[in-house]
């Protein structure tokens, strides 16, 4: 009825689902609980609630393993021909065997979903957990045929109820027997359990009026009461709670919700026929609850069980804030009142107070060290480990003092047994010494079983009064699990996973557990390995505060594996081991390899703690000395002396004929050659100015200077223009500042000069300013022409050229020598991209011009502009490449008018009615130039930027001007100046398309960009073309257009047009309404269109004002769209129209609906991506009750089928492969997968096989 009802919620998949990719990771043991959970499949959540349910039922779980393999067959031969195993039930005896034996966190269900005969599409989908429990206990027993548990479901869960019909006349009653695997109870309309059994099996319904009974002693039609009684009851009472309804009234599915109470123990002898008997035979406890959380279209199961057998750990789960505080400040008086009395020298006294003041008087184990560190200050080991030994040792060596409680994983005072006052903290005490210890644990059964939450791969433990949490709501109980009270387990079994499992059983799980401790074993001792470069100080010499080799191998280290898991004081001895011929101490400090050279940082001193600790990480350098110093020379180790390596460029003369790359020659003469001789120096960054000028070994007087940003290294020609490179002298205060505190860097530069350096020519100074002259053989200019653009033509010729050069000369001698005609040409520089830029002013210099030497410069045809004029692109009538582009030099302070005039002189055009705009940021026509009075430098119109000249007259100042359009109705006829024009009205499915056919020119519009737009609606109601609309502003609706698209509303009915960004050239769209409309900025404007069932069109579209304000993502318009049709939230499917595409885009809304539970992820909005939903869209509705038709219409089908024919085309024009067209143009949304019914493959046993 219900169909494929529960998809898995959006973050539940544990184990198939969203899973994170894990690269060789050791699976992860059992957590604090000591309890194993289940890997989900992707949509498996149901199976593993029953399968946990099922292995905490010991008597079905003992009897099942009581199959052996005489009966069942062994799974090594289930491929055999002829061969009769029984796979679902030894695959379901291997599972309970590693929930329960093999230290994992989760078990995976694959292989017995194998056995079902489920591929790995029904992982992943989500049914009915009744359906399943019926499905399973019936695969079962097919599978149990004449085996001696072929009974095993019937004893177990089957139960007898007996309907009866008594005349009211003769007394006649006729009964019939049923049988039953569990009961379902009604919710609606009851507010418990008992409710709705006392309905059941205790109220009569009568047989009166129009509605007799037929009684066969009568023969003929009687008053009579048919009532049901349970006869036999099972040992197990599985209940099934009818949370999912139909409502025919409104034709949709729906959940009760409400308020839906079950007990703890039930008494079932009033719904019994046979109430006589102990009391015992009709009392049931609830051990088991499987939980739905979701609506009836999704969701996700979990189970609440309670560990009878005491199987796992139990732990207080937190508490609420409040009681945490009132816990810590009782824990807080407590410690006050104990710290008075406590002997910190004495370990007895210590540990005692540490468990005493304990709320559950017992403390973890692994927890002990911490607690003793907080208590003392001091770890055991460092305390009292020498005296004492291992404090695990200590505690059992005092016995008669301590108890170790849970198998050995927490500590308690054997004068104080962990007695909370609310609950116990663990699910057994094991107390050595107890008299008659079976009995103890008899009679702490029923207080020491705990409750826990299995969800999937998580089990968690909780409270008994968290039960009640599952009375209501969205997250409630959906099937309840009941035992009969009589049913006692033995005290053997008690804490006793291994009890009654086979042994061929348990040793499999002994394998798997060593093999999964041995994974884990390589996998820690993979992950922990680190690879250390060790640097030896032998191999090392102290050069300007860094570390550099002694010989030329760049890095003298070796490596040396280590796991980091080991301490410093292990890693001091291996190295000290290998090292034989190493003497005195052996220091290890952390170090850095650094341009400057190697750097010590910190020194590993404490031989207690491991590596992972001392903040040994990744592949880590460790410098081995003794401490003190490096071939004689002391070291200062800290990140504030890390080295700098510096490039010191000194002056030199007669280093023409040098061919050491690092020396390069700047001479202002050539002559008297004098240059720059670079080196590169390591300094300490601790050290000052004046400490480098002595270890440069410079005079007192000598100058220290950093080059200017913009002459990086100190290249020839590194300058602004003309290669001359600029250097600023340090300041005196400066030479007692740190190269750290003066920001120097490793690469910077660092000129040094002395007094009479001052006197050559190649050095220039003023103020703190060194100039430093360009080479000699550095000084050309490289002139190229290239004919039409033709690269293969192009012609070059190098001018010699310096930076005080004219670039008019360089022009003049260029053309000279390519013996050019005497036409206008100009130089222009090459961008990176290969754009020409801008042509040079030719009355600068080339310094000054900003040209750089040693470059290539355009030689073109074409003006060049003066210093004050400005070089500019311009275009008629579309901006380019659409318009023909051209070139024109203006002065800078000439207006926008005189601008504009010169542009249409140099096409020709005579008219007036132009004007000028810019391009935007996608090179686009942008906003125009208002202020015609203003000039171009005002403006700020840069050079070589690029204008379009555009038809129309410019509005005034402060006004715009633009186009009206009128949205009209399909089947309206509009009249417009006098003359009748009849529009063809546009079919339902048509308005998905487009709105051109709708829009009708009414004319423009002038108004100023500081009235209101209720002002600017009153205007346009002015225009002689909507003479005829006679209706108030405020019932007008205005639109931005787009290319005849409408794509905005304007908001705001006093907001200034100046606030709304509309400039002249704007198209407005005006759209008459029936009411008044003032949006907010969030409310957004929809057309929604419900789907007719099981058709391919829609019903006509409806406006549909939705405030994404409230609630932005899917489920706040699924709220809103459901509302406005008087549907449920449920039943609603939405999609968004992409009608230049043809398709549809399915807007999801149940994954974010159930997401709320992540709180701290931010919830997806329409608003953004991927949907972007803004005013106009076109939102599909589909009513998932009694429509499953997809979206698309024919209209869009014959759509994408001319976008494909059209992308075929144009694949065969370009001669691609034919295939590659299957790829182009918008594919048809896939149908939503047929429904797949849930089953379970069982092979066919007879009553002989065994």
């Amino acid at each position: 009825m219900f169909g494929n009802l529960f998809e898995e919620e959006n973050g539940f998949s544990s184990g198939g689902g969203s899973v994170s990719k894990v690269v060789d990771e050791a699976p992860a043991p059992r957590g604090r609980s000591k309890l194993c959970g289940i890997k989900n499949q992707g949509g498996t959540c149901y199976l593993n609630s029953l399968l946990q349910t099922l292995l905490f039922t010991p008597e079905f779980r003992e009897e099942l393993f009581a199959l052996g393999t005489d009966e069942l067959g062994c799974l090594e031969d289930k491929d055999k021909p002829g061969a009769k195993v029984r796979v679902i039930p030894l695959e379901l005896q291997r599972l309970f065997a590693r929930l329960l034996l093999v230290d994992q966190q989760s078990a995976s269900t694959s292989e017995l979903t194998d056995s079902f005969g489920w591929n790995s599409n029904e992982g992943t989908n989500q049914h009915d957990v009744q359906e399943l429990n019926r499905i399973l206990f019936s695969a079962l027993e097919n599978s149990l045929v004449g085996t001696s548990g072929s009974t095993l479901i019937r004893r177990l869960y089957h139960g007898t109820i007996v309907n009866s019909i008594t005349c009211k006349e003769c007394g006649n009653v006729s009964q019939r027997q049923e049988d039953f695997l569990d009961l379902t109870a009604c919710v609606c309309g009851m507010s418990s359990l008992e409710e709705a059994l006392y309905n059941m099996f205790v109220e009569e319904e009568l047989f009166e009026g129009n509605n007799l009974y037929r009684c066969a002693r009568c023969d003929r039609l009687v008053t009579a009461a048919k009532s049901a009684k349970l006869k036999k009851l099972p040992p197990f009472m599985t209940i099934s709670l009818l949370r999912f309804s139909f409502d025919f009234a409104k034709c949709e599915r729906y959940k009760e919700t409400g308020h839906y109470s079950f007990p703890l123990v039930i008494n079932l002898q009033p719904f019994c026929e046979q109430t006589r008997g102990d009391d015992g035979d009709y009392l049931y406890e609830l051990f088991s609850v499987i939980i739905h959380k979701g609506g009836c279209y999704g969701g996700h199961y979990h189970v609440y069980i309670r560990d009878i057998e005491c199987l796992g750990c139990w732990e207080p789960p937190e508490e609420d804030d409040d009681k945490k505080k009132t816990q810590a400040k009782a824990k807080q008086e407590v410690q006050d009142v104990c710290e008075t009395n406590l002997n910190k020298n004495d370990p007895l006294s210590v540990l005692t107070a540490i468990i005493d003041q304990e709320p559950s008087k017992n403390v973890r184990l692994d927890q002990l060290g911490q607690k003793f560190m907080e208590k003392v200050g001091s770890s055991w080991s460092n305390t009292f480990r020498q005296d004492f030994g291992p404090i695990g040792k200590y505690l059992r060596s005092h016995d008669d003092v301590f108890m170790l409680l849970s198998n050995d994983t927490r500590v308690a005072l054997k004068a104080k047994i962990p007695t909370p006052l609310n609950e116990h903290p663990g699910p057994i005490v094991h107390a050595a010494g107890l008299e008659d210890g079976s009995v103890a644990k008899l009679e702490l059964q029923q207080e020491a079983s705990h409750w826990f939450d299995l969800n999937d791969s998580t089990v968690t433990s909780i409270r008994e009064s968290d039960l009640e949490k599952q009375f209501q709501g969205k997250e409630s109980a959906y099937m309840l699990f009941y035992r009969k009270r009589q049913l006692q387990r033995p005290s053997e079994a008690l804490s006793s996973p291994q009890y009654k499992i086979p042994h061929h059983l348990i040793q499999m799980a002994q394998e798997e557990n060593i093999k999964l401790q041995q994974i884990r074993e390589e996998y820690q001792a993979s992950n922990n390995q680190v690879e250390l470069h060790l640097h030896l100080a032998s191999s090392y010499r102290l050069i300007n505060g860094a570390l550099r080799p002694i010989g030329k191998e760049p890095n003298a280290s070796a490596a040396f594996v280590f796991d980091r898991r080991k301490t410093v004081g292990d890693l001091r001895l291996a190295i000290y081991q290998q090292q034989e011929q190493w003497e005195g101490d052996l220091v290890l400090t952390l170090a850095k390899t650094l341009p400057a050279g190697l750097h010590l940082y910190n020194t590993l001193t404490d031989d207690n703690v491991s590596l992972w600790s001392a903040g040994v990480t990744a592949n880590p350098d460790l410098f081995v000395w003794n401490g003190q110093e490096v071939c004689g020379e002391g070291v200062l180790t800290g990140a504030e002396w890390e080295p700098v390596l510096l490039t010191v460029v000194r002056p030199c003369v007669n280093v023409c004929d040098q061919s050491d790359e690092t020396a390069t020659k700047e001479s202002g003469d050539n002559s008297n050659a004098v240059g720059l001789q670079k080196e590169a120096r390591a300094f300490a960054g601790g050290a000052t100015l004046s400490q480098v000028r002595d270890a440069l070994g410079e005079p007192a007087d000598s100058l220290l200077c950093q080059e200017q940003a913009g002459a990086k290294g100190g290249e020839c020609g590194a300058g602004e223009g003309g290669g001359a490179s600029g250097w600023r002298v340090f300041p005196p205060d400066d030479m007692f500042r740190t190269l750290k505190e003066l920001s120097l860097q490793d690469g910077d530069t660092l000129l040094v000069l002395e007094p009479q350096s001052l006197d050559n020519n190649t050095f220039t100074i003023n103020g703190d300013l060194i100039t430093v002259a360009t080479p000699f053989d550095c000084r050309w200019l490289q002139v190229e022409l290239q004919p039409n653009g033709d690269v293969e033509e192009s012609r070059r010729v190098k001018v010699p050229a310096s930076g005080d050069t004219m670039l008019c000369e360089v022009k003049d001698r260029a053309i000279k020598e390519l013996q050019l005609p005497g036409a206008q040409y100009c130089l222009r520089q090459m961008a990176k991209t290969g754009k020409l830029l801008p042509p040079v002013c030719e009355e600068l210099c080339v310094r000054d011009a900003g040209v750089r030497l040693m470059t290539t410069v355009m030689l073109c045809e074409g003006r060049a502009p003066k210093a004050s004029q400005l070089f500019l692109h311009f275009s008629v009538g579309a901006a380019p490449p659409t318009g023909i582009e051209m070139d024109i030099n203006v002065e800078k302070n000439c207006t926008v008018k005189e601008c504009l005039q010169a542009m249409l002189d140099a096409v020709g055009i005579h008219d007036t009615c132009w004007h000028l705009r810019r391009l935007d940021w996608c090179e686009e026509v942008g906003e125009a130039l208002i202020d015609e009075d203003s000039s171009l430098s005002e403006l700020r119109i840069n050079n070589g930027e690029t204008l379009v000249v555009s038809e129309g007259r410019l509005p005034p100042r402060g006004f715009v001007k633009m186009s009206v359009w009128l949205y009209q109705e399909p089947n309206v006829t509009h009249v417009d100046n006098g003359h009748v024009e009849e529009h063809t009205a546009v079919h339902v499915v048509d308005q998905l398309n487009s709105h051109q056919s709708e829009l009708i020119h009414v004319g423009e519009v002038e108004i100023s960009v500081e009235v209101s737009l209720s002002d600017l609606k009153t205007q346009v109601l002015t225009l002689p073309a909507l003479q005829g609309v006679c209706v108030p502003a405020t019932f007008l609706r205005v639109w931005e257009m787009e290319g005849r698209r409408l794509v905005r509303i304007l908001r705001g009915n006093q907001v200034p047009l100046r606030k709304l960004k509309l400039t002249s050239g704007t198209d407005i769209c005006v759209q008459q309404l029936l009411k008044e409309e003032d949006l907010g900025s969030k409310e957004i404007l929809l057309n929604v269109k419900m789907g007719v069932p099981r058709k391919r069109f829609y019903y006509p579209a409806q406006e549909l004002i939705w405030n994404a304000s409230r609630d932005s993502s899917p489920a706040g318009l699924s709220a809103s769209v459901a509302e406005h049709f008087g549907l449920s939230i449920d039943s609603v499917r939405l999609a968004k129209h992409q009608p230049h595409k043809h398709s549809w885009d399915e807007i999801s809304s149940w994954s974010r609906q159930l997401s709320k539970k992540k709180k701290k992820k931010k919830t997806d909005s329409l608003l953004g991506a991927p949907f972007h939903l803004k005013d106009g869209d076109v939102i599909g509705v589909k009513n998932v009750l009694i429509d499953n038709v997809d979206f698309y219409t024919w209209e869009d089908e014959q759509g994408q089928q001319k976008l494909r024919e059209k992308a075929q085309q144009q694949s065969n024009n370009q001669r691609e492969l034919a295939g590659s067209a299957n790829c182009t143009g918008s594919q048809r949304k896939a149908k939503k997968k047929p429904e797949v019914a849930l089953s379970i493959n069982v092979g066919v046993f007879g009553s002989h096989c065994h």
